[in-house]
């Protein structure tokens, strides 16, 4: 089978390509393992991590991917879902343990046997993989495959932490940054609290309009003011600075939350600014989303499926997976980046949502 791979710790730069085209055996399933045919798998952010060594692959060579949605060819020993033949979707967690404090309380994400797709085994980036049965999540059949690949990372973590902002209709959100997970948040936000205006503070012109056409009722510049002050901010940047600019903008009693695997320790300066009096007081809270549970893949799945919501997704070739994470890494983001897994793995092009029937 055709996979890309990453075999060292490298700057994404284009002058040498990050990800290797390899033939590699398809893998065996282990006991209460599936084997999955992928069909479609998203490009994260989180790669870039892995290829640069800020979130390193356990060991390497790896096959990146953690937005994977294909179909169930076989199954290993002892397996009980009876998933063979179903389209399903594989997420960020891989495995955790589900014994200790951590899964028991429902908190698999933090569980210290934590395993990621992608960075500690094998993920789509490639034509087949192999998935723990537990983890596997079917697939709503009115979802189309590449629409929703996005949904199982930047949707379900996107979806975390939309819930940890404690929002109440009416009241005023905040997105910091507009790539994959944010835009498909603000759909969420429009959805669930169709009375609350979200703001949108972005870098790029073209992510601010873009914002707007999907509904936010504002959007500037990461420093800037919107109408009124929100009441939660969600920062989904790689960067401190605007987490600076965002508990300066939030109300008090507000709630900020980072969605965000890692900050880039070069830009540390701006935490040099960070005024008590300014940003901290007036009893605003600060936390982070770390990973993702497989209740939350499913229920995003399902808000997903029963509100509309969809992804604007620009598809890729497998063999495109280095030009895709290099526009990433520029800043090229319109929504999210899905590589297509084909047999004659053709030409990417640019789709948008509104499927007319499920992918297959």
């Amino acid at each position: 089978m055709q996979a890309m791979r990453i075999h060292r710790i490298q700057e994404v730069d284009g002058d040498n390509p990050a990800l290797s085209l390899e033939e590699i055996p398809v893998p065996r399933p282990g006991e209460r393992e599936l084997l999955i045919k992928v069909a479609a798998c998203g490009v994260c952010r989180t790669e870039l991590d892995e290829i640069e060594g800020r979130t390193s692959p356990s060991h390497l060579p790896m096959t990146p991917g953690h937005q994977v949605v294909g179909e169930v060819i076989a199954e290993g020993p002892n397996c009980k879902r009876q998933l063979l033949g179903r389209r399903v979707g594989v997420a960020w967690i891989h495995s955790a343990c589900g014994h200790c404090p951590e899964c028991l309380r429902g908190a698999e994400n933090l569980c210290p046997a934590f395993r990621a797709c992608g960075r500690d085994a094998h993920g789509g980036y490639a034509q087949f993989m192999t998935i723990p049965e537990p983890f596997a999540a079917v697939i709503p059949e009115i979802l189309d495959t590449e629409i929703t690949a996005p949904l199982l990372c930047a949707g379900a973590v996107g979806w975390r932490a939309l819930r940890h902002c404690q929002l109440r209709n009416g009241q005023a959100l905040g997105l910091t940054g507009f790539g994959a997970s944010a835009h498909i948040i603000l759909q969420m936000a429009e959805k669930l609290y169709p009375d609350s205006p979200v703001y949108v503070f972005a870098r790029s012109p073209r992510e601010q309009a873009f914002a707007v056409t999907l509904g936010a009722a504002w959007a500037g510049d990461t420093a800037d003011s919107p109408p009124t002050a929100p009441i939660a901010i969600i920062d989904t940047t790689p960067a401190w600075k605007p987490v600076v600019c965002a508990l300066d903008q939030l109300a008090a009693g507000g709630r900020l939350v980072i969605n965000a695997i890692r900050k880039e320790s070069g830009d540390n300066q701006h935490l040099l600014a960070l005024d008590y009096a300014r940003h901290l007081w007036r009893e605003k809270h600060i936390m982070s989303v770390a990973n993702v549970t497989r209740a939350d893949v499913i229920e995003c799945l399902e808000i997903a499926a029963s509100t509309g919501v969809r992804p604007h997704v620009s598809t890729y070739a497998l063999t495109e997976a280095n030009e895709a994470l290099l526009q990433l890494k520029r800043g090229q983001i319109r929504g999210a980046k899905v590589l297509r897994i084909t047999p004659d793995d053709d030409a990417g092009t640019d789709a948008n949502s509104s499927p007319s029937r499920p992918g297959r």
